[in-house]
């Protein structure tokens, strides 16, 4: 895929991950790129995917869109997390396989893993059991893009690549203390404890479960190199191979915070699963890709970006 003449379409341009590989793919020498907003395509309704391809008629598709949150976002939304997420893909897939489009990118989950997996995750595991269950709806949608992908490829020829990506983070997160993460959600908490002069900060599940974590600059990467020079049907793990729990990573952040106090682990409150973390050796191997950011630096630039944007955004 030669991307100094290609027209790339991205989905989810104007999200977190997006705004990144709009970025990247910049860099790396792309001048036509459309990046629709969803209040002009709204990819779960019915008939807007073949609207947006017949209106762009890209030589790539980039599909980043996503329904997304933290284990109380998944809990309280399992419906509308399986059927955004799967209407969105399945309609676009569908709607690229009538319109001839040459490539598209589908960009899963390491919640469409099995609960209980041989750490590290290697992609030939992804089928030896259910996902954990407080985000199973969400990882299952996003997992039937894999087999859609290899199903077109099977009957139409159709060139589907699918990624998985390990939890992200990064400038630019979601810092929405209903609906983001563990590391932006963690961040928010322990600087609104410093600003309020709190000596305790409560957190969720018990804090033995571990994570991976990929810096987004570093995601974004991977997936542009993959929109240029990956073509097999076989999904490929993104990640940085290391994995850390959470209560290792709640002491991290609160060092880069500067929060003294102490840590309440809530274990009323589940831990997801007990254990994520990737083999990347295939994308070393095809992509020549490996993670270049440490997660201690990848948190001092996260920090600041928050202190920069959305406590001056609160500020005022």
């Amino acid at each position: 895929m030669d991307l100094n003449r290609a027209t790339v379409l991205v989905t989810g341009g104007a999200g977190f991950l997006g705004r990144h590989v709009l970025t990247a793919l910049t860099r790396r020498g792309a001048s036509q790129i459309v990046a629709p907003r969803k209040k002009d395509y709204d990819l779960v309704q019915a008939g807007t995917a073949t609207r947006l391809i017949a209106a762009v008629r890209p030589d790539v598709i980039v599909h980043l869109a996503a329904r997304v949150g933290g284990i109380g976002a998944n809990r309280e939304n399992p419906g509308a997390f399986f059927y955004d997420n799967l209407m969105m893909g399945v309609q676009l897939i569908e709607a690229a396989r009538r319109a001839a489009v040459p490539k598209i990118v589908t960009v899963g989950t390491i919640c469409a893993y099995p609960k209980v997996t041989q750490v590290p995750f290697r992609e030939d595991d992804l089928w030896s059991g259910y996902p954990e269950e407080t985000n199973a709806p969400y990882g299952l949608a996003k997992k039937m893009l894999l087999v859609q992908g290899q199903a077109y490829r099977q009957q139409y020829g159709m060139n589907a690549v699918h990624l998985l990506p390990v939890n992200l983070y990064g400038p630019g997160d979601n810092f929405d203390p209903a609906s983001s993460h563990v590391i932006p959600a963690l961040i928010r908490k322990f600087q609104e404890a410093v600003d309020g002069g709190h000596d305790v900060v409560e957190v969720w599940g018990t804090g033995a479960a571990s994570r991976e974590f990929l810096y987004v600059e570093d995601a974004a990467d991977a997936i542009v190199r993959a929109t240029e020079h990956y073509d097999q049907p076989e999904p490929l793990n993104v990640g940085a191979g290391f994995e850390i729990t959470i209560r290792e990573l709640a002491a991290l952040i609160a060092r880069h915070v500067g929060f003294t106090g102490a840590l309440r682990w809530d274990t009323t409150k589940p831990d997801g699963q007990p254990r994520r973390c990737l083999d990347t050796s295939r994308a070393a191997r095809l992509l020549g890709f490996r993670a270049n950011t440490s997660l201690d630096e990848g948190l001092e630039r996260t920090v600041a970006w928050y202190r920069a944007h959305c406590l001056s955004v609160s500020e005022t």
